[in-house]
């Protein structure tokens, strides 16, 4: 049992393997201490900071008091893991072990650790070398290999590898599908058939919520000071479907633009608060789907004419061009072919199919 272990990775994502990998570090250190550093090549669809990594591993190891979690902005740190592409060798990788000592030297003087600290790295990493051991500063322990888990491929496309990666990082690695479009347009049904198709968390609507719990199942009450605490309370639906995300897709029915525009329609004014919604709680893609399916009503409607479908329709456009956002039209009045329409999409965008 070592008294101080020091492992190095960058966690982006944190997945199964590695946690694999620091359990078991944990269990031969008193105190294990975590440095996560930034990704030299970090994949561009999703933007990832080390506060989220360190978020990852302390929630991680919330319960495990003796896992202490560190970042630093150095590079080119000695990782637990030696990452290359499969396709090449590990043994032509130069391997420079005065820069390695030097930045270890300047790492474990930051984190005031003594020098009888252990470091835990991979057991097939080029620095276990029994010769390349002899010249590093800190003494080498491995850990055992988890070959089902490839850091190189779960970096270079998470997606195909969501499973992989721990239940705390996939927040950051859904991305949110919001389902927008006129009352009686079919977006909460078309909400619960991708939700299904793609086994994925989904946000419900909120303002209809609202009206049900706040509101006595009415609009006839519904004011301008409601429409903060509805989006209130969506930006915590949506934060709770993402925190428990079990797709690389997590739908969302009506967003903040759809808020918006009910109360713009309603009390013929723009509210500021849900204006800072809509562009500080931004979604990462919006299906608007056209307002030319039969109406229904359910009691809860009142936009039902076709002059006050087309009005909020174009409402909806105008208040998306406002904020800068270009949402994907679905004009199909066939309920069927949108549902195949938006299949197609979220299958380009998020799983990366071509068509």
């Amino acid at each position: 049992m070592y008294d101080n272990g020091l492992m190095i990775g960058h966690f982006e994502p944190l997945h199964l393997g590695q946690m694999r990998s620091i359990l078991e570090a944990a269990g031969q250190a008193k105190t294990l201490h975590i440095v996560i550093m930034t990704h030299p090549s970090p994949h561009p669809d999703f933007t990832i900071t080390l506060q989220d990594k360190a978020r990852w591993l302390q929630m991680a190891c919330a319960d495990l008091p003796f896992i202490h979690i560190h970042t630093t902005d150095e590079i080119e740190l000695p990782l637990h893991e030696h990452l290359y592409d499969s396709n090449d060798s590990s043994e032509n990788v130069r391997i420079d072990v005065a820069t390695s000592n030097a930045k270890l030297q300047r790492l474990i003087k930051a984190l005031a650790l003594p020098a009888e600290t252990a470091l835990f790295m991979a057991e097939n990493h080029p620095l276990t070398q029994s010769d390349v051991q002899e010249q590093l500063i800190l003494q080498v322990v491995t850990t055992t290999l988890q070959p089902e888990f490839d850091s190189y491929a779960i970096a270079r496309d998470p997606v195909a590898h969501w499973s992989a990666i721990h239940p705390e990082a996939r927040a950051n690695y859904t991305k949110t599908v919001a389902i927008v479009g006129g009352e009686s347009s079919g977006k909460t049904t078309l909400v619960h058939k991708l939700a299904n198709y793609y086994g994925a968390s989904f946000a419900l609507e909120m303002g209809r919520l609202y009206v049900g719990t706040d509101l006595g199942g009415s609009e006839v009450g519904l004011q301008y000071s409601d429409y903060a605490p509805i989006c209130l309370d969506h930006a915590q639906a949506i934060r709770d479907a993402k925190a428990n995300a079990t797709a690389p897709v997590t739908i969302v029915d009506t967003d903040f633009v759809t808020t918006q525009a009910f109360c713009e329609e309603y009390e013929g004014r723009t509210h500021p608060f849900v204006a800072a919604c809509v562009d500080e709680f931004r979604l990462d893609h919006t299906i608007m789907l056209d307002n030319n399916t039969p109406w229904v009503d359910d009691g809860m409607r009142s936009l039902g004419t076709p002059e006050a479908r087309g009005r909020f329709e174009q409402r909806l456009l105008d208040i998306f061009a406002r904020h800068d956002i270009a949402p994907y039209m679905i004009d199909q009045p066939d309920y069927d072919a949108r549902y195949q329409q938006a299949l197609q999409f979220i299958d380009q965008h998020i799983y990366g199919k071509t068509l």
